[in-house]
């Protein structure tokens, strides 16, 4: 996703505007003795929660308080005295509580936003943040012992949408899913369809709680029967179970990867545990960690000295068996990922790794890379529901609902745009049911609604001959209602939400951005006519709701969700 165009959004103008009139009006009080100090802080102008507050807010006068010497409500009063206002932008300034200054924007003043939209149309709301600069977005990597499931899909559509987000806002971005495929949980999963294996043909085995239980794994044990018979019960075991690993991971990661893709994500890089193995990657990075002494010997293990990097403690990356834990392969990969040329990676995580980040945050600074340039962004728990009722689930007995019959059943859009609805730290009601209403209820259908009823509109007006207006100044006085300048301000917002996701890496802001949006939309539709008996006011009116429709297109692509012309 590329954009060469990169332009300031009018809320952005409109906030240094006020910025710089703050300033100057700050200064003239001190020329004229009404501030005692010249030294002025930083202004941080802000967008009020509340509309009765104001467009914009600041805090200008309470910040500058200890150097003036004066009470903040003091300073106010005085800054606005000696507040100019040239282009004549301002509607009204109110002083409110302890001393914030709450600006009200001339309706006419929001009115260029339309013609910003249109103008820069799939591009407004990128911007040039990023700079270019190479980030790793590494998310879902599931271990190829299993279908997804649920939760995997709300962490695929976390990092997809950041993704998204962040190469809209100018980085150059590369999706990545490390494969788990070396370890124990490989040799369990080999072990489990062996067991299936030699049971569907006629053997008596027990087959323990440890192994994977789902049917996916019979499945798996009649491919093989279908390709070598009875062959492996004639091989010495080991080789039996490793032939076994090796074609239920394939076979597995080949289902990740169609689900993934029915899901709307494709991969820059699959990469494999294995191979940082076979080329001796891992073995590489403990020998470079071990000559500056960062790992040492104690009770026949290796350990890592975590705990001089911000650690807690320090962890054992070989264990006293010689088998190398999970954590030595990570630093082998994270230390790869550096010498790829990422400035910045980002990785997708359960929340049930949230103790894993400080020892991988230690691995990163001891390796001499900046701890700053590695950023976790941890997922919470989805809890399935069935019309308000809860789905048991549980992945080691195989009861669970997958990825893939979610899809089947709720559909793309729904899924990845419910899975964001909350912030990635909260954990998320999924309802199955709501999800597949088309009804207000159902917060996909309730923002895509919005996109197709203007494309309804759109073509009626077209079919009676009404033309979207050019923009035209003349615009001040035909959108004038309350409900259109509320559109417009939204509107003004996008980029500014676009850039903040980014920063926060808080995906869900462009969601609750959306169905606010969505919302405003709906208001005003229900109260005003679009295509009226005045063709002038009928043309600025589809010109407003235009805008809205492609900004809405552009939100629902950084999600991964589509815009469709009709429902």
């Amino acid at each position: 996703m590329k954009h060469l165009v990169f332009k300031r959004d009018c809320n952005t103008v409109m906030k240094e505007k006020v910025q710089a009139l703050l300033l100057a009006a700050a200064r003239r009080a001190h020329e004229q003795k009404g501030l005692p100090s010249a030294e002025f802080p930083p202004i941080e102008i802000d967008i009020p929660k509340i509309d009765s507050h104001g467009d914009l807010s600041t805090n200008f006068a309470m910040v500058m308080a200890a150097v003036q010497q004066l009470p903040p409500r003091k300073i106010a009063e005085i800054i606005v005295d000696y507040f100019n206002d040239p282009d004549d932008i301002i509607a009204s300034i109110d002083i409110a509580g302890p001393g914030f200054i709450n600006f009200f924007i001339k309706p006419a003043a929001w009115h260029p936003v339309l013609r910003q939209v249109h103008e820069q149309n799939a591009a407004f709301g990128s911007c040039n943040v990023g700079g270019g600069r190479k980030i790793q977005v590494e998310f879902v990597s599931a271990n190829p012992t299993g279908p997804l499931h649920v939760g995997h899909g709300r962490g695929a559509a976390v990092g997809d949408s950041m993704a998204n987000i962040l190469a809209f806002c100018g980085y150059d971005v590369k999706r990545e899913y490390y494969i788990n495929d070396s370890g124990r949980q490989i040799r369990t999963l080999g072990r489990s369809v062996f067991l299936r294996y030699q049971a569907l043909l006629g053997r008596t085995v027990e087959f323990p709680e440890d192994c994977y239980q789902g049917d996916y794994i019979i499945d798996i044990a009649k491919q093989v029967i279908s390709t070598q018979n009875d062959a492996l019960l004639h091989l010495e075991e080991e080789q039996a179970l490793a032939f076994c690993a090796r074609t239920a991971a394939e076979t597995i990661l080949a289902d990740i990867q169609a689900d993934l893709h029915s899901f709307g994500i494709d991969y820059d890089c699959w990469y494999s545990e294995q191979s940082l193995f076979d080329s001796g990657r891992v073995d590489t990075v403990l020998k470079d960690l071990r000559r500056q002494n960062i790992i040492y010997e104690k009770d026949r293990a290796s350990w890592f000295k975590t705990s001089r990097f911000g650690d807690e403690k320090d962890r054992v990356v070989i264990r006293n068996n010689g088998l190398t834990t999970y954590f030595a392969s990570d630093i082998a990969y994270h230390r790869d990922k550096f010498e790829r040329g990422f400035d910045r990676t980002i990785d997708v995580w359960g929340a049930d790794h949230h103790g894993y980040i400080p020892r991988m945050t230690s691995a990163i600074a001891a390796m001499g890379y900046d701890r700053k340039a590695f950023d976790v962004i941890l997922v919470q728990l989805v809890n399935l529901l069935r019309g308000g009722e809860p789905v048991a689930m549980s992945t080691r007995s195989g009861e669970f609902v997958t990825l893939k019959d979610v899809i089947a059943e709720v559909g793309r859009d729904a899924a990845r745009f419910i899975f964001l609805t909350r912030h990635h730290e909260s954990p998320l009601d999924f309802d199955m049911d709501v999800a597949k209403q088309k009804t207000n209820e159902n917060p996909v259908y309730y923002v895509q609604y919005v996109h197709a009823r203007i494309s309804s509109i759109l073509r009626k007006g077209e079919n009676d001959g009404v033309k979207i207006a050019a923009w035209s100044s003349r615009m001040s006085s035909l959108l004038t209602e309350p409900e259109e300048i509320l559109l417009i301000k939204i509107l003004s917002r996008f980029p500014e939400t676009v850039k903040t996701g980014a920063e926060l890496m808080e995906p869900h802001r462009i969601t609750f951005y959306l169905m606010n949006l969505a919302g405003a939309f709906h208001a005003y539709y229900n109260k005003h006519r679009v295509l009226t008996d005045d063709i002038e006011r009928t043309g600025s009116r589809l010109y407003l709701i235009t805008a809205v429709q492609k900004v809405i297109r552009n939100g629902l692509n950084l999600l991964g969700v589509s815009a469709p012309d009709s429902m």
